[in-house]
C-alpha cells in the first residue's frame, strides 16, 4: 500500500496538545490530525500514543547485541512487537575486540532499518568506563576512558550515549569533552557520592543510568549519588519492571526528577521462555520473573516497553503521563525532535492500544508491523 492511498487512523490520538478523538493521516510522517478535543474515558474507542522509545537495550529474542552479525536486527524486531519505534542498541563492559564486534554490526543496523524492526538511531556505550566495585551485571574489563578510543567507536556506530563513572581519574574532563562533542552523557555504575554527582552535573552529565541500581543510595546523613538525582537531575533513565526498583522509590523519583523516563535494560532473555541466557561475555539465567547472574545478582530485564507502560498506569500515572515517560522525554533527552510525539511533520511512529492497554497495532515510520 502506497503512503497516497493509506487510510487514516482514527481513535483517541494522544497529541502534544493533549487528547483527540478522530483520525490520523500519515505516509512515513504524520500528515495531519483531524477531531476534536476529548476525554478518551467517556468513549471505549482505541489510544493511539507515540511509538515507545528505549535507550537501553542489550538484547532480546535469545540474541544480545555483543554477538555482531545479524543480532541488532533480531532484537530490533522483537521489540518493535512490544511497541518500541526507535531505540539505542547499549553494548556490555568487554575487551575492546568485543566492543568492536558489536558496534561494526549495530552501525550497519543503523544505517538500514529493516522491515518490521525498531528504528535503531545509535549505540548506548555502558561500559567500559565504569567503576569496577560497582559492576552490578557487567563483566569485569572497566577501565579508564580516552577521548581518542570514544572517537575511534563513534567512528564504528554513532555514539548517543555513555554511561561514565565520573570519580575516576580522568573522567571528570572527559564528560565535558564528550558533552561538547555532541555525545550525552550518563552517570551510573558509579561509587561516586553525592558531590561528585554534582560536579558531573555540572560539567555537562545529562542524566543518570539505571537509576538506584549500580550507584550509593540515598542517606539523609551522606546523600550519594542517588541523592544528587534526586536534588538535581532533570532526566534519568529508570527501569520499571517492578523488580529493579521498588514502586515507592519509583514514586519518589517522579516526584523529584521532572523529566525520569523508562527503560527496559532488556536483555537476550526477553520474550524467551525460562533458561540461560548470553549477556555479553556472562550466562545469565531468566526465572522468577527476572534475570540474575549465578549468584542471584540481577543482571538486565525481561521488560518491554508495553508493559512498562501499563506498570506505570497500575501505578496511578495518567495514559498520558505515562506516555511521556516512555516516549516523549527520551526523545527530547536524544535531541529527537521529530520523534516521540504526534504532530504534522513527526515520523509516523506510533501504537494503537486498546482499553486494557494491550497492543493492537504498531507503526514505524508509517510501516504497520
Amino acid at each position: 500500500m502506497t503512503d497516497d492511498t493509506r487510510r487514516p487512523i482514527k481513535g483517541n490520538i494522544l497529541t502534544p496538545a493533549g487528547w483527540v478523538h478522530g483520525a490520523l493521516r500519515f505516509g512515513a510522517r504524520v500528515d495531519g490530525i483531524d477531531g476534536r478535543r476529548v476525554d478518551p474515558a467517556n468513549n471505549d474507542d482505541v489510544y493511539i500514543v507515540p511509538g515507545f522509545i528505549d535507550v537501553h537495550v542489550h538484547g532480546g529474542a535469545g540474541r544480545d547485541m555483543m554477538e555482531g552479525g545479524d543480532a541488532p536486527h533480531v532484537i530490533a524486531a522483537l521489540h518493535a512487537k512490544h511497541g518500541t519505534t526507535s531505540l539505542l542498541a547499549t553494548t556490555m563492559t568487554a575487551p575492546v575486540e568485543d566492543i568492536d564486534r558489536a558496534l561494526s554490526a549495530i552501525g550497519a543496523a543503523c544505517a538500514a532499518r529493516g522491515k518490521g524492526e525498531a528504528r535503531i538511531l545509535g549505540v548506548h556505550l555502558e561500559g567500559p568506563y565504569i567503576n569496577s566495585g560497582k559492576l552490578g551485571a557487567q563483566p569485569p574489563f572497566a577501565r579508564e576512558a580516552h577521548l581518542d578510543e570514544v572517537m575511534r567507536f563513534h567512528a564504528l556506530a554513532p555514539m548517543k550515549l555513555i554511561t561514565v563513572a565520573p570519580e575516576i581519574d580522568g573522567h571528570m574532563a572527559l564528560v565535558r569533552q564528550l558533552t561538547k562533542a555532541g555525545i550525552r552523557v550518563q552517570i551510573g555504575h558509579t561509587n561516586g557520592d553525592y558531590d561528585v554527582g554534582v560536579a558531573a552535573l555540572a560539567h555537562g552529565a545529562a542524566g543518570f543510568t539505571h537509576l538506584f541500581n549500580a550507584m550509593p543510595g540515598l542517606h539523609h546523613r551522606d546523600p550519594g549519588m542517588v541523592g544528587a538525582a534526586l536534588a538535581h537531575a532533570e532526566y534519568a533513565e529508570i527501569i520499571p519492571d517492578l523488580l529493579h526498583v521498588h514502586p515507592g522509590a519509583i514514586r519518589t523519583a517522579l516526584r523529584c526528577i521532572p523529566k525520569l523516563f523508562c527503560v527496559t535494560d532488556s536483555t537476550a532473555a526477553a520474550g524467551m521462555p525460562d533458561g540461560e541466557y548470553m549477556l555479553g561475555r556472562q550466562v545469565v539465567h531468566k526465572c522468577m520473573g527476572g534475570v540474575r547472574l549465578a549468584d542471584g545478582t540481577l543482571a538486565g530485564s525481561t521488560l518491554t516497553m508495553d508493559q512498562a507502560l501499563r506498570n506505570l498506569v497500575g501505578m496511578g500515572l495518567s495514559i498520558e503521563d505515562a506516555s511521556q515517560r516512555v516516549s516523549t522525554h527520551a526523545a527530547d533527552y536524544l535531541g529527537e525532535t521529530r520523534r516521540g510525539r504526534l504532530a504534522p511533520g513527526c515520523h509516523a511512529d506510533f501504537v494503537v492500544l486498546d482499553r486494557a492497554l494491550n497492543i493492537k497495532a504498531v507503526y514505524i515510520e508509517g510501516e504497520c508491523l
